[in-house]
């Protein structure tokens, strides 16, 4: 595994690991967990479908409102861009 690759997936670990739910709503914890292991995922080399992607983005984008952690924020953005291929 790349080495970029692995210290984003380990940060992605240590986010989930860290307590997303004393920071976040259990609703926003859900749509964390979907941001970052479908990152993980595209990561990996899995190819997405639209659907996905789309489902994967919006929950990135509902996690980075719900958290006023910068270094979950970071984490998040890392993972959209992961997913869409696009910087927002």
């Amino acid at each position: 595994m790349h080495p970029r690759i692995l210290a984003r997936t380990l940060g992605r670990a240590i986010v989930i690991a860290l307590g997303l739910t004393s920071s976040l709503a259990v609703a926003s914890t859900q749509d964390a967990t979907l941001c970052l292991l479908t990152a993980e995922r595209v990561d990996e080399g899995e190819t997405l479908d639209e659907a996905e992607k789309q489902e994967a983005h919006e929950a990135c984008q509902r996690a980075l409102s719900a958290t006023a952690s910068v270094i979950q924020k970071y984490q998040f953005q890392e993972a959209d861009f992961a997913i869409t291929g696009a910087e927002r």
